[in-house]
C-alpha cells in the first residue's frame, strides 16, 4: 500500500487531491449485508422479466446512440413524482451522485462554495473536491438535529453558492421539516444560493412526512434529487434524477457528457417504473423491519434514532467496534460511520433482521 501511495504521489496529481481517500464502504462477501443501505429484498421476479424484455428490445438498437434527452424516461419520472411536474422539470443521470456532480459542475467550481451539515452523506465533500468547489461545514445540534434558524444563520454567514440538505439524512435517518428548507432558501436570496434537497430515501419516510417537491413552485433555485437505487432496488443499474425549474435542466445540459444515459439504463428504469406497484410493496416490508429494529434496540437499552429511511442509526454502544466485529464473525456486516458509540444498520428482510437482532443481543449480553 505504501508503495502504491508513493507511485501515486510521483504523478502530477492536483494538489488538492493529494492525501485524499476514495469513497467506499468495506466490500466484504458475507451472507447478510446491512451496511450500504441497499434494498435487501431485491428485484421481484416479474419485474426482472420485464427489465430483461425491455433490455432485449433496446439491444436491437445498440449500434445507435441513445435518446440524448431520454424523453420517455423524463415523462415517466414526472408522472411518478406527481405534484404537477412536467418532463421539462426532470433530469436524470447515472446515480444521484452523478446528478449531484453535474449540479456542482454547473453551479459550483473554483471560487465558489457548497455548504452542508455533517454528519451527513460523506460524498458531498468528495464531490466538492472533485469539482474544485470549497466545502463549508455547518453545525448541527448535539442530537444531530437541524433547526430552521440555525441553518438560515449559516447561509447568511457563509453566503455559499450551493447548500445541500439531506432529508432523510444519511447516516442519522431523520427527515427535515420543510420549515428548514424554506428558511435556507429565503436566507440565500441575496447570495442567489442554489438549494439542493437530497431525498434519496424519501419513499421510506413515515406517513405525513412532507417532501420538498411541494416547495418547487415559484422557487427557481430549489432542486430536489432522488434515486432509483433504494426504493426501486436498482442500485446496480445506476439511475438518479432530480426535479427543478426548467432553467436548471437547461444549465445541466451545458455540463453533461454526450449521451450520458445508455439505452440499457433508460430501458431498465422505464420497466421498473411501469412495475412500481410490486417494488413499493417491498418498501412497505422494509419499513416494517426498520420499525422493528427501532423497537427492539430500544428494548435492549440502546438509543436508535427515529428513522424515515431504510436504515437505523443507533447510539449507546460502549464498544461499537467489538459489536461490529462480533456481527461480522456471524456473517452480518453493518456500517461503522465513525461517530463514537454508534453504528448504522440497514433494514433487511425479516430473516436477516431476526438474525441481526439475535446476534446483537448475544453480543450485548457478553
Amino acid at each position: 500500500m505504501d508503495d502504491q501511495l508513493e507511485r501515486l504521489n510521483r504523478l502530477p496529481l492536483r494538489d488538492d487531491l493529494r492525501g485524499q481517500h476514495p469513497y467506499g464502504a468495506p466490500q466484504i462477501d458475507v451472507p447478510i449485508q446491512l451496511n450500504v443501505n441497499e434494498n435487501t429484498y431485491g428485484v421481484p421476479a416479474d419485474v426482472q422479466e420485464a427489465i430483461v424484455e425491455a433490455v432485449r428490445e433496446a439491444a436491437g438498437g445498440l449500434n445507435r446512440y441513445p435518446d440524448r434527452e431520454f424523453t420517455q424516461l423524463r415523462e415517466a419520472l414526472a408522472e411518478y413524482l406527481g405534484h404537477g411536474l412536467g418532463a421539462d422539470q426532470i433530469w436524470a443521470a447515472n446515480g444521484s451522485n452523478e446528478v449531484l456532480q453535474q449540479l456542482l459542475q454547473a453551479f459550483g467550481g473554483p471560487g465558489r462554495s457548497v455548504l452542508s451539515f455533517p454528519p451527513t452523506y460523506s460524498m458531498y465533500p468528495l464531490l466538492a473536491s472533485g469539482t474544485g468547489t470549497a466545502y463549508v461545514k455547518g453545525e448541527r445540534e448535539a442530537d444531530f438535529g437541524l433547526s430552521a434558524a440555525s441553518a438560515a444563520r449559516h447561509v447568511r454567514e457563509h453566503a455559499p453558492s450551493i447548500v445541500i440538505l439531506c432529508s432523510p439524512n444519511n447516516p442519522t435517518g431523520t427527515a427535515l421539516g420543510l420549515d428548514v428548507v424554506e428558511a435556507v432558501y429565503a436566507a440565500g436570496e441575496q447570495s442567489q444560493t442554489v438549494v439542493i434537497v437530497d431525498e434519496a430515501y424519501a419513499e421510506f419516510a413515515h406517513a405525513g412526512t412532507a417532501s420538498a417537491l411541494t416547495l418547487l413552485q415559484g422557487r427557481p433555485r430549489l432542486i430536489v434529487t432522488r434515486t432509483m437505487s433504494k426504493a426501486f432496488a436498482l442500485a446496480g443499474a445506476r439511475l438518479g434524477y432530480l426535479a427543478a425549474a426548467p432553467e436548471v435542466i437547461d444549465a445541466l445540459r451545458l455540463v453533461r457528457l454526450p449521451y450520458h444515459l445508455s439505452a440499457v439504463t433508460q430501458a431498465t428504469a422505464l420497466a421498473a417504473l411501469r412495475h412500481r406497484g410490486a417494488l413499493m410493496a417491498e418498501v412497505e416490508a422494509i419499513k416494517r423491519q426498520r420499525d422493528r429494529i427501532v423497537t427492539e434496540l430500544t428494548r435492549l437499552g440502546l438509543r436508535p434514532a427515529a428513522s424515515d429511511s431504510n436504515f437505523v442509526f443507533v447510539a449507546g454502544f460502549a464498544d461499537p467496534r467489538r459489536i461490529w466485529e462480533g456481527l461480522l464473525e456471524a456473517g452480518i456486516i453493518v456500517r461503522d460511520v465513525g461517530i463514537p458509540g454508534s453504528l448504522r444498520i440497514t433494514a433487511g428482510t425479516e430473516a436477516e433482521t431476526s438474525a441481526f437482532l439475535t446476534r446483537l443481543e448475544e453480543l450485548l449480553a457478553e
